[in-house]
């Protein structure tokens, strides 16, 4: 073993080779620690405006070609900002985006920001039914939208506005389509246009409210992650020294914290310019990198895979692209290897983090680093991680497995009007317990091999069995379900349910599927049915998903 040194002003003697310390059964990580502002009342926009770059286009529109000088971008938070205070909007209101990538949705989000108001993102694929949920949940007070998704906003009575730059004639169906006719409708053009001279100065702390992301977190269904100011701030400070100006192009969801961490937050602190996708396309993405030489190429396992099996990436000039970063969900060994045998001049860079994270947790740094197979990574700066026995609670040392305890200052605040699910992934002493079994080696490098929480991940989307297993319960001729993962060489993981028949019922599998489908978004449906004649579950009613999981994957 390596000779431990001495860190801290604790004097912990830690293993400098894996970063564990024998005195608190702790992981420290090895990188270097970032050092964080201290002014107690500061912003994330005011934090990311001040950076010192030398960046001049901010945002690029892949499709229009529309180039957005930092200079405008600034220019435009500050009058969206405006418009929304006269509007009426506070201090700790919430809002909600209701859009797909667009170069506006990261001035949207900061201008929101500034003022204290709190962002909350949903997926544009969802249906107006989780929408309305997700706003009621929430307590949004007003949403942003694009025209074409205006009627996903049908179960909610919140003033709207249109996210569109050109002169936008309300159609007649609009009211009927937001389900009233007392909605206010405003612009985003109108709204940008809004006179800045009399700006109030609100206050912020770094420990106020920013975003109101939604994630199904360690178990159940979807609850709305609090980070603060200083949770992104943190995050935006660890990205600067990863990331210098660059150019990257993005494909990745804005409304996740994925797209968001990176796209909001640490390009425009970078001084970097993001090429936005509004919609994925393996050529428009290989497209982009080619017509603005790219450096950086965000993506997920789908994508990367994607392109590993097909040939049209030969018909594109790919020389300036350096670094492929993959993340939201585990990249295997296979797909890792076959990415760097076809693409052996790009770096392909893996990462692990959660929403409840704030985007940080492990990553790969370097192209030595992304050599350990079946890795996340090591430890981001200024995070302690612990490996403890879900049975035992005992905290265990390297090369074993437990659930994965996180700390630090990107840590979650907690879950929205929510303290019961707070206190089971939050403890008194602040660690995060992820719900992912993981082992962590002697070199420090975090593998993670198995979820303790009840999560599907589908093309990295998150989906709650929980969910899913209540709308099959409402169908008349369901007794009983359970749903689970199934692996899926494409998408990662697909669900599955298992049903029981009530008595004398023929249903079909084709019939479950219809029926899931016409209520949740396109990335939840039900892919695979089995009818059992019960589902396996505990003496106090748990559904056993391990042992459906071992009867689904036995005949593979």
């Amino acid at each position: 073993m390596a000779k431990a040194t001495l860190v801290g002003s604790g004097g912990l003697k830690i293993d400098p080779k894996s970063g564990y310390c024998n005195t608190n059964c702790t992981y420290y990580s090895k990188r270097k620690q970032v050092t964080f502002p201290q002014d107690e009342y500061l912003d994330l926009p005011t934090f990311i405006s001040s950076q010192n770059h030398s960046g001049q286009i901010a945002l690029i529109d892949f499709a229009t070609g529309e180039k957005i000088p930092y200079r405008q971008v600034w220019q435009n938070v500050r009058s969206l900002a405006a418009g929304l205070l006269q509007m009426g909007v506070k201090k700790g209101d919430v809002i909600l985006l209701v859009s797909a990538n667009s170069v506006h949705f990261p001035i949207i989000s900061i201008a929101i920001m500034s003022i204290g108001a709190i962002v909350t993102t949903t997926n544009p694929l969802n249906t107006a039914r989780e929408i309305g949920k997700q706003a009621a949940d929430s307590e949004a007070m007003l949403a942003f939208v694009t025209p074409e998704l205006r009627s996903k906003l049908a179960h909610t009575n919140l003033p709207l506005v249109l996210i569109s730059t050109e002169d936008y004639v309300l159609p007649s169906d609009v009211h009927q389509a937001t389900n009233s006719k007392n909605v206010s409708i405003r612009s985003l053009t109108e709204l940008m246009a809004s006179d800045t001279t009399q700006m109030p100065n609100v206050k912020i702390h770094q420990d106020d409210t920013a975003t109101l992301l939604y994630s199904s977190g360690t178990t159940g269904v979807s609850k709305g992650v609090l980070s603060t100011h200083r949770n992104l701030i943190s995050l935006v400070c660890v990205v600067l020294t990863r990331f210098k100006k660059a150019t990257f192009v993005c494909t990745v969801p804005m409304f996740h914290i994925y797209g968001f961490g990176a796209f909001v937050c640490g390009s425009l602190a970078s001084g970097s310019t993001t090429v936005v996708l509004s919609k994925f396309e393996l050529s428009d993405m290989l497209g982009a990198v080619e017509k603005y030489r790219a450096n950086y190429l965000p993506l997920v396992p789908p994508i990367l895979v994607a392109l590993t099996k097909t040939d049209i990436s030969s018909k594109y000039g790919l020389g300036s692209l350096d670094t492929v970063l993959c993340g939201g969900a585990p990249l295997d060994k296979e797909a890792t290897q076959e990415f760097i045998s076809k693409f052996p001049n790009i770096a392909l860079l893996q990462g692990f983090a959660m929403t409840e994270t704030m985007g940080m947790g492990a990553s790969m740094d370097t192209v030595e680093e992304s050599r350990h197979y079946g890795s996340v990574g090591m430890i981001s700066p200024n995070i302690e991680a612990k490996i403890v026995d879900p049975e035992s609670g005992i905290d265990l040392p390297p090369n074993q497995r437990g659930e994965l305890w996180l700390r630090g200052p990107s840590i979650m605040k907690g879950y929205f009007s929510n303290p019961e699910a707070t206190s089971s992934a939050l403890d008194k002493n602040g660690w995060l317990h992820t719900g992912d079994i993981c082992y962590i080696d002697t070199e420090g490098y975090v593998f993670v091999v198995d979820r303790l929480k009840e999560l599907i991940k589908y093309k990295a989307y998150q989906i709650a069995p929980a969910e899913l297993e209540a709308i099959l319960l409402s169908h008349s001729e369901i007794a009983d379900a359970a749903v689970i993962p199934f692996p899926d060489k494409e998408a990662g993981q697909v669900p599955m349910a298992y049903v029981v028949r009530k008595q004398g019922s023929t249903l079909s599998e084709a019939t479950v599927i219809d029926f899931v489908a016409k209520q949740v978004a396109p990335y939840k449906k039900v892919r695979r049915v089995a009818f059992v004649n019960g589902i396996p579950k505990t003496a106090v009613g748990k559904i056993l998903r391990k042992d459906l999981i071992k009867l689904s994957t036995s005949k593979l």
